[in-house]
C-alpha cells in the first residue's frame, strides 16, 4: 500500500513570509526586489525560521470592538475587573484600558494615550457605557508560546508577521507595545486549557474575573473546547465570573460574533457583530 503524504501545514507560506520580513526589520535588506535570489541566499536561516516559528499576530485593533462590551460588564459588575486572556500572543489586548477611542464623534480614554483606535460602527451601543469607570487591577495571560514585547527581537518577532505593505497596522503595533511596555501584563507560558483552573482559583472576590478570548479557539479540538467550556462553567458556579469570547459562526458570513455569558446565571448573551480585525462594530443589544 502507498503511503500517503501528510498535508502541508497551512501557515507555512505565512512563515516563510514572515521571516522575510524579518530579515528585512533585522538586517535591513530589501527581499522583495529579489525574492528568488533572497530565498537562495538566505535558505538555511530561512528553513530553521519555518521549522521553529509559528504564526504570531496580536492585532491590537479588536481592542475597538471589544471596549463597549468590557464597559457593558463593568457596569453590570459595578466593581474593578481582573482580566485573563486566553490566547494573548504579546498582550495587546490586555492593556486596552491604555489606548483612546473613537466612536464617530464619541471617545473613550486618556489623552495621552499612545495610540487611538477607531472603527466603522454600524449599529451604535448605548454611548452612557462610555461614561461607565473601568478599573482593571490584575492581567493575566496563558498562551502557549507568549512574546515579550519588551525586548527587541520579541516586538520584531510581532512586527514581522504584518505584512510591510500594511503601515497603517504596523503603526498601530508599534503604538500598542510601547503601551505594554510601560508596565507589561502577567503572561503565562503554557495551555490554557491545562492552567486555566490554577488561575481561576486565585481569583479575588473584591474584583469581577473576566476570561476573554478573540481568535484562539479555532486552534482548539473540539474535546479542547469542551474541556475549556466546562472548566469555566464549574468556575463560574463557584463565584461570579464573566466569559467574553469572540469566535468564529459558520452560519454568519464574513462576521464575528462577540458574546458574553456571565455569572451567576450562566446566561449567554450576543451583544455585538464585529470584523475579525476590529474594522466595524454592529451592536445587538
Amino acid at each position: 500500500m502507498a503511503e500517503i503524504e501528510p498535508e502541508p501545514d497551512w501557515n507555512l507560506p505565512l512563515r516563510l513570509l514572515g521571516g522575510l520580513h524579518y530579515l528585512q526589520l533585522a538586517e535591513g535588506i530589501d527581499p522583495w526586489s529579489d525574492v528568488r535570489a533572497t530565498l537562495a541566499e538566505r535558505r538555511e536561516w530561512l528553513a530553521r525560521f519555518v521549522a521553529e516559528q509559528g504564526v504570531q499576530t496580536n492585532e491590537v485593533r479588536r481592542s475597538w470592538g471589544l471596549l463597549p462590551a468590557f464597559l457593558y460588564v463593568a457596569a453590570e459588575a459595578g466593581r474593578p475587573l481582573d482580566l485573563v486572556e486566553l490566547g494573548p500572543s504579546a498582550g495587546l489586548n490586555l492593556v486596552w484600558d491604555r489606548y483612546r477611542y473613537r466612536f464617530g464623534n464619541a471617545r473613550w480614554g486618556r489623552e495621552d494615550a499612545r495610540l487611538e483606535l477607531d472603527g466603522e460602527l454600524r449599529r451604535p451601543f448605548p454611548l452612557e457605557l462610555l461614561d461607565v469607570p473601568a478599573e482593571v487591577r490584575r492581567r493575566r495571560g496563558i498562551d502557549l508560546n507568549p512574546i515579550d514585547v519588551t525586548s527587541v527581537d520579541g516586538a520584531r518577532l510581532l512586527e514581522c508577521f504584518v505584512w510591510a505593505d500594511q503601515t497603517e497596522r504596523t503603526e498601530r503595533l508599534r503604538r500598542a507595545i510601547e503601551a505594554v511596555r510601560a508596565e507589561p501584563p502577567d503572561l503565562i507560558a503554557g495551555d490554557y486549557v491545562d492552567l486555566l483552573p490554577r488561575v481561576l482559583a486565585e481569583r479575588d472576590p473584591a474584583a469581577l474575573t473576566v476570561v476573554f478570548q478573540t481568535a484562539s479557539l479555532g486552534y482548539l479540538s473540539e474535546d479542547g473546547r469542551g474541556e475549556l467550556y466546562a472548566e469555566i462553567e464549574r468556575a463560574g458556579r463557584e463565584e461570579p465570573l464573566a466569559f467574553l469570547t469572540s469566535a468564529h459562526d459558520p452560519e454568519l458570513e464574513g462576521c464575528w460574533p462577540l458574546e458574553l455569558t456571565d455569572w451567576p446565571g450562566g446566561e449567554t448573551h450576543r451583544l455585538a457583530l464585529q470584523d475579525f480585525h476590529g474594522a466595524w462594530l454592529e451592536w445587538l443589544l
